[in-house]
């Protein structure tokens, strides 16, 4: 997380503004949030909820409070922060074979993108990370619903790193009934991020009856097509202008010819908080207590765009159920990587300029 806060000049905000998220509240749709994680304890981001609001469970048999320790990961990147006794981060190496082994670091300071935000978990996906979008449906209800359709926002933002491939037989791209539910939550005052998704790569026949690896266009994923979504793409933790977009990062423009994705954050092997399936594979591989683990994936991207909205919300509060400014807030100063539009979209995540910029 420390890479990704100093990426999207997140630290700057933090230590110039206290853009720390404060009185904000945040959803995060996924598998679940392990809220006995210690990551979450310090600003107590799980408990202390406004009025009116509680984590919900829209699957069924649920055996914990995050099986696959999926969620658990994406509100890491968020909000919270770790106790200097809890950094004991376990991240995949590979050996000249190509065998991928596990090895512990100790890092102190790690941190969300705006750790006093508040997290309510909307769980609707089980296991394997798979669910319905009947159940990422009723979780949208369940926010306009606290929110009183837009007339009392308690809930600010939500975080989406999910969705599946967009299938042109049945709808126009954007225009599924949950990319419609989106667009309506954002019209309703809440912002919504949403993972571009991880199928910009693939196998591609080629007339010399090669097939041959390449980049994939027209691979945005739902939700993500929704006109009003902010659609987050992945690029390197470190070394974004050398690197570019990762080469999982699902490529626009939408299927009806439409700009996307809107922006890119670090998505390439993200250290945050481990809990179900995740940590218990990282300490079996290492004999040890894991506290945090490293993935990689849009899901890990969006939540940093998350996590920099809630910084921005609770420093400049006139932003609070304008989610169509932040977005065009954010596009506008974004940090160009030379890449194209279908790629990078707007550019790199850049919340300190976004700030300034008001």
């Amino acid at each position: 997380m420390l890479e990704g806060l100093r990426t999207t000049k997140c630290d700057a905000g933090q230590a110039s503004f206290g853009a720390d998220g404060e009185g904000v509240v945040w959803a995060v749709a996924d598998s679940g949030v392990d809220g006995a994680h210690p990551h979450f304890r310090a600003h107590r981001n799980l408990i202390d909820l406004p009025d009116g609001l509680a984590h919900q469970d829209f699957t069924d048999g649920a055996e914990s409070a995050d099986d696959t320790g999926h969620g658990t990961h994406v509100a890491g990147i968020i909000a919270g922060a770790a106790a200097d006794r809890h950094g004991t981060v376990a991240r995949r190496e590979r050996d000249e074979r190509g065998d991928v082994f596990f090895r512990a670091h100790e890092v102190a300071g790690l941190r969300g993108m705006a750790p006093k935000t508040k997290i309510v978990s909307l769980r609707v996906l089980g296991r394997g990370n798979h669910g319905l979008t009947s159940a990422l449906l009723r979780a949208i209800a369940y926010v306009q619903d606290v929110n009183d359709s837009g007339r009392r926002l308690r809930v600010h933002g939500v975080n989406l790193s999910l969705g599946y491939e967009f299938d042109p037989e049945w709808f126009a791209a954007g225009q599924s009934l949950l990319c419609r539910e989106v667009d309506r939550l954002v019209r309703s005052g809440v912002a919504v991020v949403v993972a571009a998704g991880n199928t910009g790569h693939g196998h591609v026949d080629t007339d010399a009856k090669q097939v041959v690896r390449a980049a994939l266009s027209h691979t945005i994923n739902d939700p993500g097509n929704a006109a009003l979504a902010l659609t987050v793409g992945s690029t390197h933790a470190t070394s974004p202008h050398t690197y570019g977009v990762s080469y999982f990062s699902s490529k626009g423009p939408t299927g009806d010819g439409r700009a996307k994705p809107d922006l890119v954050a670090p998505g390439e092997r993200i250290v945050s908080s481990a809990s179900g399936a995740l940590r218990a594979e990282a300490e079996r591989r290492l004999g040890r207590d894991v506290h945090y683990v490293e993935q990689s994936g849009t899901s890990m991207a969006a939540p940093h765009v998350s996590g920099a909205i809630a910084g921005i919300l609770s420093v400049r509060p006139e932003f609070i159920g304008q989610p169509e400014r932040v977005k065009a807030l954010l596009m506008a100063t974004a940090t160009d990587l030379g890449r194209d539009r279908s790629f990078q979209g707007a550019g790199l995540l850049d919340q300190m300029r976004a700030i300034q910029a008001v």
